[in-house]
């Protein structure tokens, strides 16, 4: 079994975790104020890649782009990845590709503890990619247990690039924000992330 073959029922019943629904979870983060070249370039590329209409146009002209700034407004001081892989626990099936994944480690040249946040990008269908960034969230819990650089809470995002759907992991207790944010509100995308990155959120 892989990530991508998690449903959330399956991920829920496999790994015994807690699940707490909520609207709004996220919702007291700060905005975020993107650069003015950031936002000029995003409302360009938000059409072309609904209108592209592939997983991969949205994940390459949207969600890339969010996620580099948000590295940029921590100065580098975080580490990206993307399509990388993160084969963390074979018999439990956490293993395969991560579509993009953060780092509270510096080094961009190898991938190092603790990873922070998991990324899943999906073509429209946000629900359909939840058990598999739950999966991915499991799977940085105990890559960053192995590595003895444990952080309080996992987070992960499923977006469509156009929608932004977010969650918490702490300890067995899965936390699911119903709220589903546009892109056009991208400085509380931004500042949602941004809490992620400190532990806030």
């Amino acid at each position: 079994m892989a990530y991508s073959n998690f449903t959330l029922a399956a991920v829920l019943s496999t790994f015994q975790l807690e699940t707490v629904e909520s609207v709004g979870l996220f919702s007291e983060s700060e905005p975020v104020t993107p650069r003015p070249h950031f936002t000029a370039e995003l409302a360009k590329k938000v059409p072309l890649a609904a209108t592209i209409g592939t997983e991969k146009a949205r994940s390459e002209l949207i969600v890339a782009d969010v996620l580099f700034e948000l590295r940029e407004h921590f100065e580098e001081r975080i580490s990206l990845f993307s399509g990388i892989d993160f084969s963390v626990d074979v018999e439990s099936g956490l293993t395969g590709v991560c579509d993009f994944l953060v780092s509270l480690s510096p080094l961009q040249t190898v991938l190092d503890a603790p990873v922070i946040m998991l990324v899943e990008a999906k073509k429209e269908d946000l629900i359909s990619g939840l058990g598999q960034c739950v999966a991915e969230m499991l799977a940085a819990q105990r890559f960053n247990a192995e590595k003895e650089n444990n952080v309080s809470c996992i987070y992960g995002t499923v977006t469509s690039g156009t929608d932004w759907l977010f969650l918490k992991l702490e300890a067995k207790c899965l936390h699911i924000d119903l709220t589903i944010y546009p892109i056009a509100l991208c400085n509380k995308i931004l500042g949602i992330l941004a809490n992620m990155v400190t532990q806030k959120a």
